[in-house]
C-alpha cells in the first residue's frame, strides 16, 4: 500500500520534456587554487588579505571546495544525482590575470576540460562570465565605475565565446548584477566597501552596458547559442493596498528588480527610476550611442534567482538630511507578522514568490524563455543531521525545493515559458563573507578531510525527481 501511494505521489507534479534539472555554482566560491597556475588576484583575494576579520571564522577564498582539482569527481557526482545541466562561471582573473592583456593558457585548458567533462557526462554547461569577481588590477582603476573596464570585459567575453562557444550554447553575461552595486557601493558587504550612491548608479549603468556590448559581440561572431543574464528577482510586496504602501513597493521594485530587468529584456530603463535619479541629481555619465546599444542587444534567455521576498511600506519618518542618499529614502522595510523564516540565514521563506515572479515575466516581459537559476536554503551546523551512515538527512531542504517546485509547476500549467530549475548549489561552498557558515549543497564537503564529498538525502531525492521528471 505504501509503495502505491509513493508511486502516485511521484506522478503528482510532472514537468515538460527536456526540463533543465541541475544546480549552479561560481568560480570564486568553488575552485580554490586562488593563487595558482597563473591566476591573478580578484577583489575577494585582496579583501581577505587586508581584512580577514570580515570573513566568517577567518576562512578565505583559497579554502574553497577545490573544484579546480576535483572537477572530474564532482561532475561524476552531478551525473549520479540526476543533473542534465549545470551552471558554472568562468573566473575573469584566472583567464586574464591582470583583467586585460595576455590570456592564461592554463585557464583555457582548465575550462575547456571542465566543459568537455560535463558534455561527456550528458550535462549541458551553462556558462556565466561575471559572478562578483572583479580582477584586482581593474578594481585599482575603479572597477565598474571606470568605463575602460567595460571594454576590458567585452574583450574577456569575446575571448570566451571564441574559445568555448563551439561547445557552450547557453551563455550569461552577469549573475545578480544588482548585488555588487548594493554590496560594494551602498551597504558595505562587498569590496570596495564604499557608500556612494553616485558610484552605485555608475556601476549599475556600466554593468548593463557591458552586458549589452557582450551580447552584441556574441551575435557579431555568428555564434548559434543563446545569451542572457541572471537576475535575483525579489518581489516587492506592499504592507497593504494603501496607495502610499503600494507606491513604496513600486519604487523598491524599480530600484532592485526593474533596474536590470527592464533594460536587459526590453532595452529600456524604468521611468520611475529615471525620474528619481534626475530629481535627486544622480544620473550616470553616458556616451552617445550607449542607449541604442542597450536597446538593440537584449537577452535571449533570462536566469531567475529567487530566495526571499522584499516587504515594504511607506516611510514612517522623514529621512535624515545628513545621511548618505539610499534607495530607502523612498520606502521602509516591513517585517510581516507570522512570516515563515529560515532562522539560519535570517531570510523569509515565501514559496509563492517564485510563482509571482514568473507570472510577472510572462505578463509584462513577453513571456521570455527563462529558468530558475538559483533557489536554495542555507543551514548552519548541518553536521548534526548526519546519520550513522554518514548521510546528512536534510529533509528541510527537500521540503523547501518541493514547495517551490509546486509553484513552478502551477505557472507552467498557466503558460509560463520557464524551462528549468537549478538549485544553489551543487556542493557546499564558500559563501563570500559568510565562508562556510551556511551549507547549501546537494553534496556535503568535509573541509577537515581534504574536502571529502558525501551526497546528502536531498541529492538522492533530486536524482529521483530528475529521472521521473517530477515528483
Amino acid at each position: 500500500m505504501i509503495n502505491t501511494q509513493e508511486a502516485t505521489k511521484q506522478q503528482q507534479y510532472h514537468f515538460p520534456a527536456g526540463f533543465w534539472w541541475g544546480s549552479s555554482a561560481s568560480a570564486t566560491q568553488t575552485e580554490g587554487a586562488a593563487n595558482e597556475d597563473g591566476k591573478g588576484k580578484n577583489i575577494w583575494d585582496h579583501w581577505y588579505e587586508v581584512e580577514p576579520n570580515r570573513f566568517f571564522d577567518g576562512v578565505g577564498p583559497e579554502n574553497t571546495s577545490q573544484f579546480y582539482y576535483k572537477y572530474k569527481e564532482d561532475i561524476q557526482l552531478m551525473k549520479e544525482i540526476g543533473h542534465n545541466s549545470f551552471r558554472m562561471s568562468i573566473s575573469w582573473s584566472r583567464m586574464f590575470p591582470n583583467g586585460a592583456g595576455n590570456v592564461n593558457e592554463k585557464a583555457i585548458a582548465f575550462y575547456s576540460n571542465v566543459i568537455d567533462e560535463l558534455i561527456a557526462a550528458g550535462i549541458e554547461p551553462f556558462v556565466n562570465l561575471y559572478h562578483f569577481d572583479m580582477p584586482m588590477e581593474l578594481q585599482k582603476i575603479g572597477g565598474w565605475v571606470n568605463r575602460d573596464v567595460v571594454e576590458a570585459y567585452v574583450v574577456y567575453a569575446e575571448t570566451c565565446f571564441k574559445l568555448f562557444g563551439d561547445r557552450v550554447k547557453k551563455w550569461f553575461t552577469h549573475n545578480e548584477p544588482i548585488v555588487p552595486v548594493e554590496g560594494g557601493y551602498l551597504y558595505d558587504f562587498h569590496y570596495p566597501n564604499e557608500v556612494d550612491f553616485q558610484k552605485a548608479v555608475q556601476v549599475g549603468y556600466h554593468t548593463l552596458l557591458s552586458s549589452a556590448k557582450a551580447i552584441k559581440a556574441y551575435k557579431e561572431q555568428g555564434q548559434d547559442g543563446k545569451i542572457g543574464i541572471i537576475l535575483n528577482l525579489t518581489p516587492s510586496y506592499p504592507r497593504s493596498q494603501h496607495p502610499a504602501d503600494v507606491k513604496a513597493s513600486v519604487i523598491a521594485d524599480a530600484f532592485f528588480n526593474r533596474s536590470f530587468l527592464d533594460p536587459s529584456v526590453k532595452g529600456e530603463f524604468p521611468a520611475e527610476l529615471v525620474a528619481i535619479l534626475k530629481e535627486e541629481g544622480y544620473m550616470p555619465v553616458m556616451e552617445d550611442g550607449d542607449l541604442a546599444v542597450i536597446k538593440e542587444n537584449t537577452v535571449d534567455l533570462l536566469g531567475i534567482n529567487y530566495y526571499q521576498p522584499r516587504r515594504v511600506k511607506a516611510k514612517e519618518h522623514m529621512p535624515n538630511p545628513e545621511a548618505p542618499f539610499m534607495p530607502e529614502r523612498y520606502f521602509d522595510n516591513y517585517v510581516m507578522p507570522g512570516r515563515k523564516m529560515n532562522p539560519h540565514r535570517g531570510w523569509e521563506i515565501y514559496e509563492k514568490g517564485i510563482y509571482d515572479i514568473l507570472v510577472n515575466v510572462k505578463e509584462n516581459y513577453g513571456n521570455i524563455e527563462c529558468f530558475i537559476s538559483e533557489n536554495g536554503m542555507g543551514v548552519e551546523g548541518e553536521e548534526r543531521f548526519r546519520d550513522e551512515n554518514g548521510i546528512i538527512q536534510d529533509d528541510y531542504r527537500i521540503a523547501f525545493i518541493q514547495e517551490h517546485l509546486k509553484w513552478v509547476h502551477k505557472v507552467i500549467q498557466e503558460g509560463s515559458n520557464v524551462k528549468g530549475y537549478h538549485l544553489w548549489t551543487f556542493m557546499d561552498n564558500w559563501s563570500w563573507s559568510n565562508a562556510y557558515k551556511n551549507r547549501y549543497g546537494f553534496v556535503s564537503v568535509n573541509l577537515s578531510k581534504d574536502g571529502e564529498r558525501t551526497v546528502k538525502k536531498s541529492g538522492q531525492w533530486f536524482k529521483a525527481v530528475s529521472e521521473n521528471n517530477g515528483f
